[in-house]
């Protein structure tokens, strides 16, 4: 080989890893594409204490990240949303309901990840089934997958009951376990899907054939205590989704919203979760009339008078916030 040759192959060398370089920053290299998601999720639970765990599921395996400190008390559980890009990939780039189990500083913090995503099935042999995360995400064989991840907890570490927090998708499966539960003390959504034929109708695109609506079951949800939470700016999951969901709903004092205005669907989240986390989750009496500006003194001493209460929250929150009770 000439020294002229040798250069040349050099240079086409040279610009083959070049090329190679860029297409793994861009994502394209299948190897590298869902390790890095995986290597995000290890990034965001390390710093909280949080130790992976793969629960058997039948016929899933789903990724949980677990932090227990108290055996026998009561587990905060996060179930996450969907994929931004979930025709190619179930597992999330950016997984929201993780980094709100982050922030959250209960003794007991369990996240599980949805079916598909960082994982697969309990057989090698089976392959995840894309309509696990498309048109069956919310079907009753997901159902039941969680039934038994946390039946698994519950035996694991001596749970006694679970508050059920889930982000978009991860709510709607939060609310349907929620009905279907009797270890449940409360519910809260973020962003949540909560009545998936609205939800079907706004998006044009989704089609939820197989799934569950949890609006099917919202005689049995009136009597949970919960609290939704939705963007102002969020234009997947819009307010009026929420909207749709209790209009469904027959008198309840178990049901509180909040609008946090300058929220988007993913972003806006995760900094404001402390505080939010914080505002109690509990049905109230049914003589009791919510007000912002707390108990008035012309009340006192009026036994026929209504209760005027304010529910227990930090004051001053450092965002905006517009809050709405259940309907009487």
């Amino acid at each position: 080989m000439g020294f002229s040759t040798f250069i040349d192959s050099l240079s086409v060398k040279s610009g083959l890893v070049a090329s190679l370089a860029i297409l793994a920053l861009g994502g394209c290299i299948g190897t590298s594409y869902p390790y890095m998601r995986t290597e995000t999720a290890q990034r965001i639970a390390a710093p909280a204490w949080m130790i992976k765990r793969d629960i058997s599921a039948d016929p899933f395996l789903l990724r949980a990240y677990e932090r227990i400190h108290d055996r026998g008390g009561i587990a905060h559980i996060y179930i996450e949303g969907e994929s931004s890009d979930a025709l190619t990939d179930a597992t999330p780039f950016n997984p929201v309901a993780l980094h709100l189990a982050s922030k959250d500083k209960a003794d007991n913090v369990i996240y599980i990840a949805r079916p598909c995503q960082y994982t697969g099935m309990i057989s090698p042999a089976k392959k995840c089934d894309s309509r696990y995360w498309e048109a069956e995400q919310f079907s009753q064989t997901v159902l039941e997958s969680y039934n038994k991840a946390l039946d698994d907890i519950a035996l694991r570490y001596d749970i006694r009951s679970f508050n059920l927090i889930g982000f978009s998708g991860g709510a709607t499966i939060a609310t349907l376990l929620a009905a279907q539960r009797e270890d449940v003390a409360s519910l809260r959504t973020v962003a949540g899907i909560l009545d998936i034929e609205a939800y079907a109708q706004q998006s044009q695109t989704t089609s939820l054939d197989g799934s569950v609506n949890p609006v099917s079951q919202i005689t049995t949800l009136a009597k949970v205590p919960q609290y939704h939470f939705v963007g102002g700016h969020d234009d997947i999951v819009p307010p009026a989704i929420l909207h749709s969901y209790l209009q469904s709903m027959p008198p309840s004092t178990c049901v509180q919203t909040m609008l946090i205005q300058e929220a988007e669907h993913a972003a806006g989240w995760v900094d404001k979760w402390p505080e939010l986390l914080e505002l109690p989750v509990s049905c109230y009496e049914q003589n009791a009339v919510y007000s912002n500006e707390g108990n008035k003194d012309s009340n006192e001493g009026n036994d026929s008078a209504e209760t005027i209460m304010t529910p227990t929250m930090p004051q001053d929150l450092p965002f905006t916030v517009r809050e709405t009770s259940a309907k009487p």
